[in-house]
């Protein structure tokens, strides 16, 4: 079932698959596998087989029967790019995008490769589709843009988070928007101010809309703590950046 987000960045969350397995640093503190084993023992409905990779094709048609334009982020439980994933149901989920003309769907993946493969094949995504990839490290996350830069997408994103390192010089050439946020829960790892400020210059010089998230389970000043006390404050202020085409532009 579709549920209202507390994602700062999105609006209702969709999940016609849930579960996944790890591919790259990022994956190690999974909030959705935790989420997922606990909605496992509370006997929810989907997660039978906790974070085990299960299809729901029951929940595919959920966004049709909502009139309201929203914006649903798709698989926050999964990653709809999957190897276990037949094209064939990647297929049907771009379809209910394409019938739902008054939503938008944000997909994030940590398998660009695969995503731009399909896209190869599928054509251009529905222009209600926005395509992203997490970048939370320079070996595996940074290689993704160039994959990312290959799918044809009205809106192309970055999810940088949890970021790990700093990133260093990035082409962004070709994405609309860039998220930035610290890792959560508590064996969270910490997050830098001075990496977080190295990719909020590149996006004002490289012109791609800056999203700051969350500092997570620490704060800017270095300490960590339990509470996200200010916990979304960069040099003072909020840092609410989103692509273009979501202002009317």
């Amino acid at each position: 079932m579709s549920t209202k987000s507390r994602i700062e960045w999105t609006e209702q969350t969709w999940n016609p698959t849930v579960g996944c397995t790890k591919v790259s640093p990022g994956c190690a503190h999974c909030y959705a596998e935790v989420m997922a084993r606990r909605l496992q023992a509370m006997g929810v409905k989907g997660y039978d087989n906790g974070f085990a990779l299960t299809l729901l094709p029951e929940r595919l048609e959920e966004p049709l029967r909502r009139k309201r334009p929203t914006i649903y982020f798709v698989n926050s439980m999964s990653d709809l790019f999957h190897e276990e994933i037949p094209d064939d149901y990647i297929r049907q989920v771009f379809e209910v995008n394409s019938h739902a003309p008054q939503h938008t769907f944000q997909i994030l993946t940590k398998r660009a490769e695969r995503m731009a493969a399909f896209f190869a094949d599928f054509g251009a995504a529905p222009s209600n589709a926005w395509l992203g990839t997490t970048m939370e490290d320079r070996r595996h996350g940074v290689p993704r843009l160039n994959w990312l830069r290959q799918v044809p997408a009205r809106v192309r994103f970055v999810s940088a988070e949890p970021l790990l390192e700093d990133l260093g010089t990035l082409d962004l050439t070709g994405i609309h928007w860039v998220i930035v946020g610290g890792e959560s829960g508590p064996k969270a790892r910490p997050m830098k101010p001075e990496w977080v400020l190295n990719i909020k210059r590149q996006c004002e010089e490289q012109r791609a809309a800056f999203f700051f998230k969350q500092w997570g389970g620490w704060g800017a000043d270095g300490r960590k703590r339990a509470k996200k006390r200010n916990g979304r404050l960069l040099e003072g202020r909020t840092w609410d950046g989103v692509p273009a085409t979501l202002k009317g532009v």
